[in-house]
C-alpha cells in the first residue's frame, strides 16, 4: 500500500499567488499530492568535512522507479521488435514473398521472410529516415511536456500515438493487404511516421520521469559494519539509469521472438507480439498516477531561459570570434542574468547602479545558474555524434560484415545482440562491484572521465573492427569484394567464424555504459527542474544527428571501403574523446557544485514566491 502522500504547504501556498482556485486545487491534485521529497534528519545532514571524506553510496530505487523502468522495457520490446528497420534489415520491404506465401513466412527451414521486395535501397533509406526522426520527434515530446501537460500526461498522449501506428503496421501486414504491394508499402511509411513520433514523445519524458521519482537529499547513514557513508541522490540517479538502461537491452533480447513469428507465421504476428506487449503500459501507469511524483510544467519556462542567455549576452556580441569566443566563456558571462546584479540583497544597495531589478527578469538568481548548467551540458553533448557513428556500425555494416563470414547455421542478424546480452550482463557487474570499488578506493570516476573512456572504447571496438575487414579481404576469394563476389554467381564467404566478431559488440556495450548511461544522467543532473525533458531530448538528438551525418558515409560503406571507413570511424571517436576530455575537463571539479544548484526546493520564479 501506498504511503500517505506529503503535501509540501509552501509550495501549496505559492500556487494560490498565481493561480484561480479552480486551477490551484487542479495542480494541487495533479502534482502536490506525491511531491514526497525526503525529509532528512537535521542531524544525518553531513558537515562540510564529511562531504569530502565519507565515502558515498547509493540508494535504493523505489518501487515507483521499477514501475516505470517496466514500462520503457515494454515501449522498447515494441520498438525493437515491430521490425528489422531499427537493425537496417527491414526484410518486409527488401525481400519478395516466398514462394507460396501470402503472409511473407517462409514455408520451410531455409530462404529469408519478406514481403514488399523494394530491394535494398528502398529498405536502406526508410531505415535511416527512421532512425533519424524518430531521435528528432523527442524534441516535440520534450516541448509539449515541458510547456503545456507535464511529462506523466505527456507520455499517455503519445503512447496513444504511437499505438496507433503500430495498430496501422498490423493492418498493412496482413495477407491481403501484402496483396497489394503499393497500398501495403505507403501503409508501411506512414506506420514509421507516426510510431516515430510516439516512440519521440515517449523517449525524451521517460528517463527524466523515472529518475525524479528519488526524492532523498544527500545524508548520512550508519552501515551495519559501524562505517558511516554518505549516501549521495547523484549515485542514486546513477544506479537508476543503469538498470532502466538495462531493461532496455532486455527489451531488446527478447523481442528476437518476433523473428521467428516472422518466418515462420507471418509478419502480422511478428508485428502483434510488440503490440500486445505495449499494451501493458496503460495499467502501470493507471496504477501510477496517484503514486508517481510530478513535476507541472511552467508555460513560458522555454521563453524565459531564452530571455535568460538574452541578456547574460547582451553587449558581448562581437564579430571578432577571439572576442566573441572570450566573451561567452568568461566566468562572469550569467552575472548580469541575474537579479542579485542589479540589487544586493543583504544591504539593498544597487550591485549595477540601478537599484532596481528590470522587469523582464522573473526568475531569480538560482534558475539563471540552472540555465547556466544547462547549456554547458548541451555543449557537453555537442560531442555525441562522433560516438553515435561508432555505436549505429553494430546495427547496420557489423550485420554487412557478418554475411561474408562463415555463419555455421546462426542467422547473421543475431550475432549483433551479443551487444544487449553483454550490457545485461555487464551492467549490474558495474553497478555492484566495479563502481563501489572505485569509490572505496578514493577513485573519482565523474561523469566527464567516465564519458571519455566511453569514447577511447568505441575507437578500440572500430579498431577491432577494422582488423576483421582486413582478414575478411585477405582469405575471402572474392578479395575486396567480398560482399558481391562478381566474378562468382554466389558469394562465397571468408573462412573466418562469424564469432570472432564478438569482441566488436562487447566492447562497444562497454562503451554505452560509461557514454549513453553517462549521458542520461548528466541531462537529467544538469537540467532544470521544468526542462529536463527539453535537455533530455537535445542529448537524443544527437543520435539523429549522427544519422544526417551516416547518409554521407552510404558511398564508402561497401567494397571496397569498408576497412578504411571502419579506420575512419575509429580514429575520429578516438580523437573526439582527446577534444572532448581537453574540452570539458574542468567541469570535473565544479561537478558537485553544479549539482547542488537549484536543490533548495525553491519555484525559481517570482510570480511563484
Amino acid at each position: 500500500m501506498a504511503s500517505e502522500p506529503h503535501v509540501d504547504v509552501d509550495e501549496v501556498a505559492a500556487l494560490s499567488k498565481v493561480r484561480t482556485f479552480d486551477e490551484k486545487q487542479d495542480l494541487k491534485s495533479h502534482y502536490d499530492q506525491d511531491s514526497t521529497d525526503d525529509v532528512v534528519d537535521p542531524n544525518l545532514l553531513p558537515t562540510e568535512e564529511e562531504t569530502h571524506t565519507l565515502r558515498r553510496v547509493a540508494d535504493s530505487i523505489p518501487l515507483v522507479a521499477w514501475t516505470i523502468v517496466f514500462v520503457e522495457f515494454a515501449e522498447r520490446f515494441s520498438w525493437y521488435g515491430t521490425d528489422y528497420c531499427i537493425r537496417r534489415v527491414c526484410r518486409a520491404v527488401l525481400m519478395p514473398l516466398p514462394p507460396g506465401s501470402v503472409a511473407g513466412n517462409t514455408l520451410g527451414s531455409a530462404g529469408v521472410a519478406g514481403a514488399l521486395g523494394r530491394g535494398q535501397r528502398t529498405s536502406t533509406s526508410l531505415a535511416n529516415f527512421r532512425q533519424f526522426w524518430t531521435y528528432f520527434t523527442p524534441i516535440i515530446g520534450a516541448i509539449v511536456a515541458d510547456t503545456y501537460y507535464g511529462r506523466f500526461k505527456t507520455i499517455c498522449v503519445f503512447f496513444v500515438i504511437c499505438l496507433v501506428g503500430h495498430i496501422l503496421l498490423i493492418f498493412v501486414s496482413i495477407p491481403s493487404a501484402i496483396a497489394h504491394p503499393n497500398g501495403a508499402l505507403a501503409g508501411f511509411v506512414i506506420s514509421l511516421v507516426i510510431m516515430g513520433l510516439g516512440t519521440g514523445g515517449f523517449k525524451s519524458n521517460i528517463s527524466p520521469l523515472v529518475a525524479e521519482q528519488y526524492r532523498g537529499k544527500l545524508h548520512k547513514r550508519t552501515l551495519p559494519s559501524g562505517e558511516t557513508v554518505l549516501v549521495d541522490p547523484t549515485l542514486t540517479v546513477q544506479r537508476t539509469f543503469l538498470y532502466f538502461y538495462m531493461m532496455i537491452n532486455c527489451g531488446s533480447l527478447l523481442s528476437l521472438t518476433t523473428t521467428f513469428a516472422e518466418k515462420h507465421v507471418g509478419f502480422w504476428l511478428a508485428y502483434s507480439l510488440p503490440t500486445f506487449v505495449f499494451m501493458l503500459i496503460p495499467p502501470i501507469l493507471v496504477w501510477g498516477n496517484k503514486r508517481y511524483h510530478k513535476t507541472p510544467p511552467r508555460g513560458s519556462v522555454l521563453v524565459e531561459s531564452w530571455r535568460v542567455f538574452r541578456i547574460a549576452a547582451r553587449g558581448k556580441w562581437s564579430l571578432n570570434p577571439a572576442r566573441l569566443y572570450k566573451n561567452f566563456s568568461s566566468p562572469d558571462f550569467w552575472e548580469s542574468a541575474k537579479p542579485s546584479y542589479y540589487t544586493n540583497k543583504v544591504t539593498g544597495e544597487s550591485a549595477a547602479g540601478a537599484g532596481v531589478v528590470p522587469s523582464a527578469i522573473t526568475w531569480d538568481d538560482e534558475f539563471a545558474d540552472e540555465v547556466m548548467r544547462a547549456m554547458k551540458a548541451c555543449q557537453v553533448f555537442l560531442f555525441y555524434p562522433l560516438y553515435w557513428i561508432s555505436y549505429d556500425q553494430i546495427t547496420s555494416n557489423l550485420t554487412s560484415q557478418a554475411a561474408t563470414m562463415e555463419l555455421h547455421g546462426v542467422p547473421n542478424e543475431i550475432v549483433n545482440n551479443l551487444n544487449p546480452l553483454s550490457l545485461v550482463i555487464m551492467i549490474p557487474i558495474m553497478e555492484r562491484i566495479v563502481y563501489p570499488a572505485l569509490r572505496r578506493a578514493k577513485i573519482n570516476f565523474t561523469p566527464i572521465k567516465r564519458i571519455t573512456f566511453g569514447f577511447f572504447l568505441s575507437a578500440l571496438a572500430m579498431v577491432y573492427t577494422t582488423v576483421i575487414q582486413y582478414y575478411i579481404y585477405k582469405k575471402s576469394p572474392c578479395g575486396r569484394f567480398a560482399s558481391t563476389c562478381p566474378d562468382l554467381e554466389v558469394p562465397v564467404p571468408a573462412p573466418i567464424n562469424v564469432w570472432i566478431q564478438a569482441p566488436s559488440y562487447i566492447i562497444i556495450g562497454l562503451s554505452e555504459i560509461f557514454a549513453s548511461i553517462t549521458g542520461l544522467e548528466y541531462a537529467f543532473t544538469k537540467a532544470p527542474e521544468r526542462m529536463k525533458s527539453v535537455v533530455m531530448s537535445v542529448f537524443l538528438f544527437m543520435s539523429a544527428v549522427a544519422s544526417a551525418i551516416e547518409f554521407g558515409l552510404v558511398g564508402v560503406s561497401t567494397d571496397p571501403y569498408l576497412m578504411w571507413m571502419y579506420a575512419g570511424v575509429g580514429i575520429t571517436s578516438f580523437l573526439a574523446g582527446i577534444a572532448f576530455w581537453f574540452t570539458f575537463r574542468g567541469l570535473d571539479a565544479e561537478e558537485d557544485a553544479l549539482n547542488t544548484i537549484g536543490a533548495t526546493g525553491r519555484t525559481g520564479f517570482k510570480d511563484e514566491q
